[in-house]
């Protein structure tokens, strides 16, 4: 999502650039060069350096400047990316870099990239020894009886003193590969030739790597180290982010990150192949891909993400075959889902009635409920200056009108899975529920602030109104939510506070910074956060989300998916409140009474007796710091898992229906009954009150 800013962004001349650079001599690692390494850095590359130090440090929202502390933490990340599960470097190596911990400021601002070289080319020969260890270990038979286990946790585990001690890592790390293959009826022979072909694959990998990709890398590792969400684009990844804005690529439907060596699904799209097929879920390692209905599985463990995206990504139609590692189990189980093009139909606001018994004085009970996945409007169209354009605040105005016609008690509006989109459209869309006044406000890096306000009189629905959240709520979803919670003109239900995502980013293409020209060279791009929002209470967001009046237990409230996990989020602050009207649709009173009612109906419900075991147990699963390399036990584990998985799919089942908008469930039957709650308790005039 992007904010309008007032004025252009400063650019920076390369005579400027040339000033700033400075002349320098520095001790580095004394690596003898071999024909496998990769050569330093191009004369290009130092240029490139010195225009991303100097944005960094003028155009930041933060305003860090760029410090022995941001040295520090991009050197840990740029390890740790290189090597998450600390399996290929020794201590000895660590030891040898952090000599340099405090210096990679003083070479980013001399344009100086020859660390990043030096400490990639001690990897690529780790890497080579490492796969030495390996030819060795799978030549040796496995004993799967022991007791014995496996760090699983990257904040637990240590790098290596000796070859001894990495053989013994190796060995064990081999074992469990084993085992999960197992879980495939993959054994013997079969088992250990995909080991040695993907961790051949690996090192070919490696050593195949390009300079501007380790550039790329170690840069990136220099701009997280301000805030997760400013990071560098090489040429080439400028090149494939521009292509994406412009077509329509076809796939499943979900985003994707590289985690310890997985690719791990960060998010399902909606509406998207992966959302309709509804078994991938965020959280999930992917660890082998398939084309069609018997191509074959190719392991992808370890291998680059644009190359695993790339294996994914298909024309509309076909079948991909992913193996999977679910979040809470370490079996493999195989999805078979057929690729597709994501249209704006699929992400569109859906509407539906719902009849659901009755009211306190008897009368019958409907709801409207509002599905929204994303903030669209046909950007095209509106540029054009076409009436009547694609929207979500023109097919929320429409449902609404519907909703009006039948006479609804209350209208729920999910926003669950709703990642953000149009500032406009959120503003916009707010508009349609409060009669005027601040929505958003917004600060750039030079500390203004600007009040983007709903300008039109009156609103489509005046009734009760519910706004359903969770932790993928994200950016313009939670901008509404702000709105709606600060009015006090509805009550937010879902997981305890949303995504936390309070931050706005602009790319600015580094060719054009540095040269005055209509057609300048593609250097890559830097994508900064140069922008923060605040809700009409003059409270940001950012990390802390919007939390909810009425919390319902949820496994994605314990999912490491918001703002608040991620490394070096740009902190929580406050500006002053925008002057606004707050209505009397909710109070203290009103939240503590849904609270209370809510509570005892969960209490005496199986089905979130059951929710709640399952969240002890996912929470029990990510706490574990190892795996069991027993084979018995390992595979006790597994069968209790699935049979807990077994106990869900019934219980899906068993709760789904085929309406078109809505599934309902168990949890959204108490989302009803917090609805039905919430009309009663608007129409006694003391709680009403707040009395």
């Amino acid at each position: 999502m992007s904010f309008p800013k007032p004025g252009r962004c400063r650019s920076v001349s390369l005579a400027t650039m040339m000033i700033l650079a400075t002349l320098f001599s520095s001790a580095f690692l004394g690596n003898t060069k071999t024909s496998a390494e990769l050569d330093g850095p191009k004369a290009g590359d130092r240029q490139i350096t010195l225009v991303l130090e100097h944005l960094l440090r003028r155009e930041h929202l933060s305003k860090h400047p760029l410090d022995d502390e941001i040295s520090q933490r991009a050197i840990g990340s740029f390890l740790e990316n290189l090597d998450p599960m600390k399996v290929y470097f020794n201590q000895s190596d660590i030891d040898e870099f952090m000599k340099q911990s405090n210096q990679l400021d003083d070479y980013m601002r001399k344009g100086d990239l020859r660390f990043a070289f030096d400490v990639f080319n001690r990897f690529l020969q780790r890497v080579d020894e490492r796969l030495g260890f390996v030819e060795r270990i799978l030549d040796q038979p496995q004993d799967f009886t022991t007791d014995e286990e496996m760090v699983t946790d990257r904040d637990a585990a240590t790098y290596a003193t000796s070859d001894q001690e990495a053989i013994e890592r190796w060995r064990k790390r081999i074992k469990y590969d084993m085992l999960v293959l197992k879980t495939e009826e993959v054994e013997g022979d079969e088992a250990i030739d995909r080991l040695r072909r993907r961790y051949s694959s690996y090192a070919k990998r490696m050593h195949r790597l390009q300079s501007d990709d380790l550039i790329e890398m170690f840069l990136s590792s220099i701009t997280t180290s301000f805030d997760p969400h400013t990071s560098f684009m090489s040429k080439s990844t400028l090149e494939n982010f521009e292509i994406s804005m412009r077509l329509n690529l076809e796939g499943i439907g979900a985003a994707l990150m590289m985690n310890d060596g997985y690719t791990v699904v960060s998010k399902i799209i909606p509406g998207g192949a992966a959302d309709k097929h509804g078994k991938l879920q965020p959280e999930d390692r992917i660890v082998s891909v398939g084309q069609g209905s018997d191509g074959e599985m190719v392991d992808v463990i370890d291998m680059n993400l644009n190359e695993v995206v790339e294996l994914i990504r298909g024309k509309a139609g076909t079948l991909v075959r992913l193996g999977v590692l679910p979040a809470n189990s370490n079996a493999i189980v195989t999805y078979k889902i057929i690729r597709e093009k994501i249209e704006l139909k699929d992400s569109e606001a859906r509407g539906e009635i719902i009849s659901d018994g009755t009211k306190q004085d008897g009368s019958p009970f409907a709801v409207g409920v509002i599905d929204l996945p994303s903030f669209y409007m046909d950007m095209d169209a509106a540029r054009r200056n076409i009436d009547n354009f694609k929207s979500t605040t023109s097919d929320v105005r429409r449902i609404l009108k519907d909703f009006n016609k039948s006479g609804v008690d209350a209208v729920v509006l999910d926003l669950r899975r709703n990642g953000g989109g149009s500032l406009t459209e959120a503003i916009n869309l707010t508009g349609l529920f409060i009669d005027q006044g601040a929505v958003v406000q917004v600060k750039d890096s030079d500390g203004n602030v600007i009040q983007y306000d709903d300008t039109d009189r009156g609103m489509a629905w005046t009734g009760p109104l519910v706004v359903l959240t969770s932790k993928f709520s994200a950016s313009a979803s939670e901008i509404l939510a702000g709105a709606i919670k600060d009015y006090n003109r509805g009550i937010i239900v879902g997981d305890e506070t949303t995504h936390g995502k309070g931050t706005v980013q602009s790319l600015l293409n580094l060719g054009s910074q540095l040269y005055q020209s209509p057609n300048p060279p593609n250097l890559g791009a830097l994508k900064i956060t140069m922008q923060q929002f605040y809700r009409p209470n003059g409270e940001s967001t950012q990390k802390k989300g919007v939390p909810a009046d009425v919390a319902l237990p949820s496994l994605t409230t314990h999912m490491d998916v918001g703002e608040s996990d991620l490394d070096y989020p740009v902190e929580f602050d406050k500006i002053p409140s925008a002057s606004y009207q707050k209505t009397g649709q909710m109070n203290p009173a009103i939240a503590a009474e849904l609270n209370k009612l809510s509570a005892t109906r969960r209490s005496q419900s199986d089905d979130f007796a059951k929710l709640q075991r399952n969240i002890q147990r996912y929470q029990q699963q990510k706490e574990r710091k190892s795996v069991t390399l027993n084979e018995e036990k390992f595979f006790a584990e597994r069968a209790e898992l699935d049979a807990e998985k077994a106990e869900e799919e019934e219980l899906k089942e068993q709760m789904g229906d085929d309406r078109p908008v809505i599934d309902r469930n168990f949890v959204f039957d108490e989302i009803l009954n917090i609805t039905r709650d919430y009309v009663n308790l608007l129409e006694k005039p003391k709680v009403a009150a707040g009395r």
